[in-house]
C-alpha cells in the first residue's frame, strides 16, 4: 500500500477546518459530561475516541518527516503544560496537607515522576483539606482526572512510528487488532491489575481510533464504497450498544467505564465522521460565525483539557458566594438551587478563558512560536487587511 495514495489534498494553510471543528466539540463534549455527568452524552459523541482519531491522522501527516524528530516535537508540546499544570495542582495538594505514603516509601517519590513525563497513573490524595475549606475534599480527584488522556496520548506518540509502518503493510490487521485486544480485557478472559492494567487498558480501548486517522490520512478510508463503510460501521457500532445494554454502570450505559463498548462505538462513529470528511479550508456558511472560537479552541487545546476539570471544582465555591449577598441569597435561592449546574456551566467558560490567558502562552513557547494571549485567529486575519 503507497504511504500516501489516495491522501486527500489539503487546506493551503495546513488545517484541515473540519477536523478542527471536530476537535473543538470534542472538547466543549469534555466539559458537558464532567460538569453534568451525563452518561448519554459518551454515545451521542464519544469525543475521546474523536480526539485520538484527529491526532492519529495529523501524527500520520507528520511521520513524513523523520520519527525521532517528530516525537521530540510532540513531547514538547505536550510537556510544557503539562509541568505547569502539575506545578500548580502538587503545591495546592501539598499546601491542603497532602503527605508522602510511608508505607509506599521512596516508590511514592518514583510515581511523583509522572507528573514529569506521563509514562503512568500520578498520584493524588482521594480526600484532602478540610470538610469546611474552600474548596470540596475531592477537588484533587477531579483535577488529577484528566491526565490519563495525556498517559494514553504519550504512548500512542511512542508507538506511532512503528504502528504506522505495520498499518502500511497490513492496514486491516493493523485496524482490527486493538479491537480483539479490548474484547480480551473488556470481557475479562485476560485480567491486568492496578496502574498496568489502566494504562494498558486505555491503550488498547482507544489504539483502533488512532489507526483509523492513519487511514484517514492515507485515504484508506475513502477508497472504501461508503456504503460499506457505514454499514460495517453500523455493525460495529450496534454490538458496541449490545455490550453496553448487558454492562450498564451505576449511571446506566456510560461508555466511558465500558471499555469494550467504548472501543467499538468509537471507532464505528469515528469511521463514519472520517469518511464524511469534506477537508474545509475555511468553516462553510452559518458555522463561519464560530471561526474564532475553533481557531482558539485549537490553539489552546492541551490547556483547555488539562484545566477544565480542576475549574469545575474551583466553579463551586464562586457560586456559592450568591448566597453571602443579602438580596439575591434570599430572594432567588430555590432559584438558584433548582439551577446551580447551569450556573457552573456558565460560569466553567470565563474560568478557562482566564486560565488561556495566564497560563495559555506555555503552549506557544513550547511549539517554539511568539507567545499569544488570545489566539483566535483575529489579529492574523487583520494583517491581511
Amino acid at each position: 500500500m503507497a504511504a500516501h495514495a489516495g491522501a486527500k489534498p489539503k487546506a493551503a494553510s495546513g488545517r484541515d477546518r473540519y477536523l478542527d471543528l471536530l476537535r473543538s466539540l470534542a472538547l466543549v463534549r469534555v466539559v458537558v459530561y464532567h460538569l453534568f455527568g451525563l452518561a448519554w452524552l459518551s454515545i451521542v459523541f464519544p469525543s475521546m475516541g474523536v480526539m485520538f482519531a484527529l491526532a492519529g491522522s495529523l501524527m500520520a501527516r507528520s511521520l513524513s518527516r523523520p520519527a525521532w524528530s517528530v516525537i521530540r516535537g510532540r513531547l514538547r508540546r505536550l510537556l510544557p503544560p503539562m509541568w505547569a499544570f502539575g506545578a500548580i495542582v502538587l503545591t495546592g495538594m501539598f499546601a491542603a496537607g497532602w503527605k508522602p505514603d510511608k508505607a509506599q516509601g521512596l516508590w511514592w517519590w518514583a510515581k511523583l515522576f509522572n507528573y514529569v513525563v506521563p509514562f503512568g497513573t500520578p498520584p493524588f490524595p482521594w480526600t484532602v483539606g478540610s470538610k469546611n475549606g474552600l474548596l470540596e475534599q475531592t477537588w484533587a480527584v477531579q483535577a488529577a482526572e484528566p491526565l490519563w488522556y495525556l498517559r494514553a496520548y504519550l504512548w500512542f506518540v511512542l508507538a506511532s512510528p512503528l504502528l504506522l509502518k505495520l498499518f502500511r503493510k497490513v492496514p486491516w490487521a493493523v485496524l482490527a487488532a486493538p479491537l480483539a485486544l479490548t474484547a480480551v480485557l473488556g470481557t475479562g478472559v485476560v485480567t491486568i491489575p492496578g496502574d498496568t492494567g489502566s494504562v494498558i487498558t486505555d491503550f488498547v480501548t482507544y489504539a483502533a481510533c488512532w489507526v483509523l486517522g492513519f487511514a484517514h490520512h492515507d485515504g484508506l478510508i475513502q477508497r472504501m464504497p461508503r456504503y460499506l463503510l457505514v454499514s460495517c460501521s453500523a455493525m460495529v457500532m450496534a454490538f458496541g450498544l449490545w455490550w453496553a445494554s448487558g454492562h450498564p454502570t451505576k449511571d446506566g450505559w456510560d461508555l466511558n467505564d465500558i471499555p469494550l463498548a467504548q472501543a467499538f462505538w468509537s471507532f464505528g462513529f469515528c469511521a463514519i465522521l472520517l469518511a464524511y470528511s469534506p477537508s474545509w479550508q475555511a468553516l462553510p456558511g452559518k458555522l463561519a460565525r464560530y471561526d474564532r472560537l475553533v481557531t482558539l479552541s485549537n490553539n489552546r487545546a492541551v490547556t483547555i483539557y488539562l484545566w477544565h476539570n480542576a475549574l469545575i471544582a474551583l466553579a463551586v465555591p464562586i457560586l456559592d458566594q450568591l448566597w453571602n449577598i443579602p438580596y439575591i441569597g434570599t430572594r432567588f435561592d430555590g432559584f438558584f438551587t433548582q439551577t446551580y449546574d447551569e450556573w457552573m456551566f456558565v460560569l466553567v467558560w470565563p474560568l478557562i478563558g482566564v486560565m488561556i490567558l495566564s497560563t495559555g502562552w506555555i503552549e506557544d513557547v513550547a511549539a517554539k512560536r511568539s507567545p499569544r494571549l488570545w489566539p483566535d485567529g483575529r489579529s492574523k486575519g487583520r494583517k491581511k487587511r
